[in-house]
């Protein structure tokens, strides 16, 4: 209770800071213009103390990704005994997380939020931005989709992790997993302990530096205020507005949908008894928090089978994360629109495919996305600093996520406890029919 109250309080406090930066920089924008004083404060002081804040998440985010990604897969073959579940599991959440991210990509393209903005002003920001500019000259070249495949695979993940090619580190973390799973012996296990460790450490780093972020929003929103004055507003609004539309498709459409085929559930039943979790991850942002919710709702409310519930919800609750894909891919397309950075097909597949593994390791915290996203912005040649843009709606938007990701668990719990009911019901009837013969 004491750490829900503690992320509060932070996220009011970055709530405070956008509005600080906010309108300091309207007023800023309405007033003084294009004075010579506004640069040299943006270029040596708010601009500075953005871009330590962005290294230093930076600095910690291969480590967290790896780590995570890593544990997620050794989670996933710690259970093997549970055969079938364990992979039904982890289809169920591809396909979930897939068709999510396919629907947010989908609309942003079609709607479209961040078009519009003046080129010069966008240019202006991003000779501003230093990292930024050098980001965008440095990925702005056009990337077959063979090549980005070839990508996915690095000769070397040591050049791949210091390359900002976060495509090729999960994959190596995923192969890296895979392995550790399959190698049972003393010195693995110590190793899973290691990288463990590494995860714990990496994550406790991050929570001290995400308490930066009330000074780093105001920073990032004077810049970006003073620099585009109102239509930043709208912009924003139309983000949010595509956010919460994405999310709902899926919420209604995809999830009802998969309850009724695949899981033998009426939706309106599912919806109704699973309203206290759903409140409770609203309230909380945080899919961790909200897991002994979840399994009280799935073993209490919804009647499914413990040794089901427990397994899925539990691995769901880092490996499910389909509203926090949906977001990071929404955001990175929403910032690429911005700050007119053109996405070819390939480097939209490569998008998708991060979101998706982003899915699996993203840790289930609030804000647990943001290191993510900002990685994902540099991979694509968007600048990182467009990550204020979002930062003060932020909390908000993490809260209607979770209520999705949470939302998503049970909703597998449901496909995968239909599919293990009806298989025990035939192995029991094909040994009745055998003990009949004898």
């Amino acid at each position: 209770m004491e750490q829900i109250k503690t992320e509060r309080s932070l996220q009011m406090k970055m709530l405070i800071g956008f509005g600080v930066g906010l309108l300091s920089g309207l007023i800023v924008h309405l007033t003084a213009g294009d004075a010579g004083w506004v640069t040299t404060f943006t270029t040596y002081v708010t601009q500075p103390i953005g871009q330590i804040f962005l290294r230093l998440l930076f600095m910690l985010v291969i480590p967290l990704l790896f780590s995570a990604l890593v544990m997620g897969v050794t989670e996933m073959g710690d259970v093997r005994e549970l055969g079938r579940i364990g992979w039904k599991t982890l289809l169920i959440t591809l396909v979930l997380s897939s068709v999510g991210v396919g629907i947010a990509l989908a609309v942003t393209n079609i709607i479209r939020p961040g078009d519009g903005v003046d080129p010069a002003l966008a240019q202006a920001m991003l000779e501003n931005a230093q990292a930024g500019a050098q980001s965008i000259v440095s990925s702005s070249r056009e990337t077959s989709a063979v090549a980005s495949i070839l990508s996915i695979v690095p000769s070397n993940f040591i050049s791949a992790a210091a390359d900002n090619n976060i495509l090729a580190v999960m994959f190596f973390a995923l192969f890296f997993g895979i392995g550790l799973v399959l190698t049972k012996t003393k010195a693995t296990e110590q190793l899973r302990t290691v990288i463990e460790g590494l995860f714990d450490v990496s994550m406790r780093m991050i929570g001290v530096i995400i308490r930066l972020a009330p000074i780093a929003v105001a920073c990032f929103m004077f810049n970006l205020s003073a620099l585009f004055g109102w239509e930043l507003l709208a912009k924003l609004g139309a983000y949010v507005g595509v956010v919460l539309l994405a999310l709902s498709i899926h919420f209604v459409l995809v999830y009802s949908f998969a309850l009724k085929t695949f899981g033998g559930m009426s939706p309106k039943y599912f919806f109704k008894n699973v309203q206290e979790a759903m409140v409770m991850a609203f309230s909380t942002a945080s899919s961790n928090a909200t897991l002994p919710t979840a399994i009280k709702v799935a073993e209490v409310d919804l009647k499914l089978p413990r040794k089901i519930s427990r397994f899925v919800l539990t691995i769901g609750a880092t490996a499910n994360q389909n509203g926090t894909a949906m977001f990071e891919g929404i955001t990175v397309l929403f910032l690429a629109q911005f700050f007119g950075v053109d996405l070819g097909i390939g480097q939209q597949i490569s998008v998708l495919l991060v979101c998706i593994l982003a899915g699996i390791g993203t840790a289930g915290v609030p804000a647990g996305s943001l290191p993510v996203v900002a990685l994902i912005l540099g991979m694509v040649g968007v600048p990182p600093e467009g990550i204020g843009l979002v930062l003060g709606v932020d909390r908000f938007l993490d809260m209607c996520r979770t209520t999705l990701n949470v939302t998503g668990d049970l909703v597998a719990t449901v496909v995968v406890a239909r599919g293990e009911v009806e298989e025990e019901a035939e192995e029991t009837a094909v040994l009745d029919h055998a003990l009949e013969g004898v």
